[in-house]
């Protein structure tokens, strides 16, 4: 018989007994998978001992890969964009104070550098493991602090996978070079992104196109084929597997399949992570521990300790209360299996000291049995706190986020610039991805064929012109509400504005310069005029922007594929939720100017859907009308475009604006009414393959395109060069008139 066989009857029957022991004491497994490892390894002599260490330790690197993985299936762009800035600026301090402290105890021990940074690492992360199992025992997994900590866990896992390819490198060269790691810092970031914009692009659309054959097995293979395809993918690029397995677990948990797959590859996560904590349980000597304890005693309290005033002092930061700082603070004073995965690393890579892997298991063993202590001792501290610092002090500490006063110097312009960076961020390392594609993948593939050198050249070129003018015009991002906001809010905006949209401008020219030049072979003086000019054509012929509201429009359905799961192709409460109705009179400025002049669709992303003259009713008017003195508009928008407007108009701030519905259901039934219809694209319909400014509607039949449902996902004004697609359901607003019209046109409404 395969001693791989013999060892796992013996670690798997040993792991079955101890753990159900653990779950009769209510202890976490976790301890329970150590001890047993401890029980069959080479240094307990009087129980049955693994023979062969080397297929185990290739099973404990597969037990890492499914653990991450599993980890990334928890995980997802939504819980991140959830957790709010209070959870990044807790656990970003926690991270960085504890990577200091764990560096400056390893140095205060005699540890060497690379001990000592790696024990840094390994200190930074809390268990969320642990502070589960402790929250459910306490019954406080509700608790508006309990939240605050999984938010804080969450933005930990992602700054331990950056971790972890920091020590990598820093690994590598036995030191800390500044521009290695900010290069391979940067690389990280541009295949993360890369990954990810394709992945969500790529991968749901695949596996729904193949959900008719998908069955619990094929499921199964399928995710787990996509696990190690990654990892093989991230090992080529020069990351870790750990980052493969956690990127495809986390692509997944965007899909409508990411509870089946979680359940699915749960038995199989449990089984591998058991065998990883074996592992890890196997590597303990008691005469190491012996030997060790002082560091054991000094790195647990300095663990406890640090991370309980580290944290406490980011929820702090963050603006939280000290009673909910103290509470956060107790939670996280521990480390878990993130801990061991690092150690792992040091270990394989042969960059750490044998002793330092069993003192931080005993390390974690020990505040695993501390944590739920402290949880429940956080509101004696938060009294001892109150009677020993300043009343002053505590009173402006303890305060909640409802109570925080602070607010923005101009919350325009932190929406604007927050705005700025992300679109700027994102659509740059697109264009960027395009430049390394067609540089460095494309071109050396052409040239290695039997084309010419200067064809090959020629294509790669064409490539990337294309497609980096799909990027140009949402890139540029002119005329959003937060642009239009601060346009009409004060004059003095508009330079900064407009030079902030001229860097924007600058850095598109650059990208495209340095993708063309080198394969176009063009002197630099007469190829950047030529790309200037080419940007600004592409923005203001909106050249390739039907295409590139497909892909935009694909991927946000990608990406809203869980949350929108469920929702009933009819459910049109997104209307009511997000457009409304303002009413006003045209003032004696406005007097003799038409809608086209005045422009307010294109400016404030506000249409006027009435206007009313006397008795007279006008529904849906033409860009020509003039408007007069008393004409009574009703405009139709979205909260923030109608606030804009405002400002523009120096308007009141109403007390309450109708929503469409609210408007449509207050009309008396009089023949100037509106109402809103449904119209489904079909294969027969002649909408098919039309764009909103080609298909004729509004001209037709004397309505206004309120938005597209596509995939249940709707999109609220969209632009005119979006193409129609099948199963599409197009909204539009008209009078009874409309609905005559679009039955007769065989457009039925719903």
């Amino acid at each position: 018989m395969p001693k791989l066989i013999s060892d796992l009857a013996i670690m798997l029957l040993t792991a079955g007994c101890v753990a159900v022991l653990f779950k009769r004491l209510k202890q976490p497994l976790v301890l329970g998978y150590i001890l047993a490892g401890f029980l069959v390894g080479p240094y307990m002599p009087y129980f049955f001992t693994v023979a062969d260490g080397a297929s185990i330790e290739t099973w404990s690197e597969i037990g890492i890969i499914v653990l991450m993985f599993g980890l990334g299936l928890e995980f997802n762009l939504h819980k991140l964009a959830s957790v709010g800035g209070s959870a990044i600026i807790t656990a970003l301090t926690e991270v960085f104070g504890m990577l200091v402290v764990g560096f400056l105890t390893g140095q205060a021990l005699g540890w060497g550098t690379m001990d000592s940074i790696f024990l840094g690492g390994m200190l930074s992360m809390s268990s969320t493991t642990i502070i589960i199992k402790a929250f459910d025992e306490l019954g406080i997994r509700q608790t508006g602090f309990a939240q605050m900590v999984f938010g804080t866990l969450v933005v930990e896992d992602i700054a331990g996978i950056f971790m972890m390819i920091i020590l990598s490198t820093v690994s590598v060269s036995k030191s800390i070079s500044g521009l290695d790691l900010a290069l391979k810092l940067g690389l990280l970031v541009l295949y993360l992104a890369l990954w990810l914009v394709l992945g969500i692009y790529i991968l749901p659309t695949l596996l729904r196109r193949a959900s008719a054959f998908m069955n619990d097995e094929t499921l199964l293979l399928t995710s787990l084929g996509i696990c190690f395809g990654m990892v093989l993918l991230a090992e080529a690029l020069g990351f870790s597997s750990a980052l493969g397995a956690f990127l495809a677990g986390s692509l997944l948990a965007g899909t409508v399949h990411a509870e089946k797959v979680e359940h699915l590859t749960g038995g199989i996560k449990d089984l591998f992570g058991s065998v990883f904590f074996l592992s890890v349980g196997m590597m303990i000597d008691p005469a190491m521990l012996v030997k060790y304890a002082l560091p054991i005693l000094v790195v647990t309290v300095v663990t406890i300790v640090g991370k309980l005033l580290i944290s406490t002092t980011g929820v702090l930061l963050a603006g939280q209360g000290l009673k909910t700082a103290l509470h956060c603070g107790c939670s996280l004073a521990q480390i878990g299996e993130f801990a061991f995965i690092i150690a792992s690393l040091g270990m394989s890579l042969g960059v750490i000291a044998s002793q330092l892997y069993p003192i931080v298991v005993a390390v974690s063993v020990l505040t695993t049995l501390t944590t739920p202590t402290l949880i429940k001792s956080a509101d004696r501290l938060y009294g001892l706190a109150a009677r020993k610092l300043p009343a002053g002090l505590v009173h402006r500490l303890d305060r909640s986020d409802a109570d925080d006063t602070r607010t923005s110097q101009d919350s325009d312009w932190g929406s604007y610039l927050s705005r700025f960076v992300k679109v700027t961020l994102l659509y740059g390392v697109l264009m960027g991805g395009v430049l390394l594609a067609g540089r460095f993948l494309l071109y050396p593939l052409l040239s290695s064929t039997v084309l010419e050198a200067d064809l090959a050249r020629w294509i790669c070129a064409a490539f990337c012109l294309v497609g980096m003018a799909l990027f140009v015009r949402p890139m540029l991002d002119l005329h959003t509400t937060q642009y239009t906001a601060l346009w009409v809010k004060d004059r003095r905006n508009r330079l900064p504005l407009i030079s902030l949209t001229a860097l924007r401008f600058m850095l598109i020219v650059l990208l495209l310069f340095f993708a063309l030049q080198p394969l176009l072979r063009i002197s630099a003086l007469w190829l950047l005029p030529l790309v200037m000019a080419a940007v600004a054509l592409i923005y203001k012929s909106g050249w390739m922007s039907s295409a590139y509201l497909s892909a935009a429009t694909r991927f946000m359905a990608n990406f809203n594929e869980r949350a929108l799961h469920g929702r009933d192709q009819s459910d049109t409460q997104w209307l009511d939720e997000q457009l409304l109705v303002q009413e006003f009179t045209c003032g004696e400025e406005l007097s003799g100017k038409t809608l086209r002049q005045l422009n307010w669709g294109y400016l404030f992303s506000v249409n006027i859907i009435k206007v009313v003259r006397g008795r007279k009713h006008r529904n849906m008017p033409s860009g020509t009308l003039a408007l007069r003195q008393g004409d009574r508009l009703f405009a139709l928008g979205q909260a923030k475009d109608l606030r804009s407007l405002r400002m523009q108009l120096h308007l009141e701030e109403p007390e309450d604006l109708p929503t469409l519905r609210r408007f449509i259901a207050a009309q008396t039934d009089e023949p100037g009414d509106v109402y809103a219809y449904a119209i489904p694209v079909t294969k027969a319909s002649p909408l098919q393959g039309t764009t909103i400014r080609t298909s004729g509607l509004r001209e037709n039949y004397d309505c206004m395109i309120l938005g597209v449902q596509r995939q249940k996902l709707p999109i609220l004004q969209p632009d005119v060069n979006m193409a129609l697609q099948t199963e599409d359901v197009v909204w539009v607003l008209g009078s009874r008139h409309t609905a005559e019209k679009l039955m007769a046109g065989q457009l039925n409404d719903l």
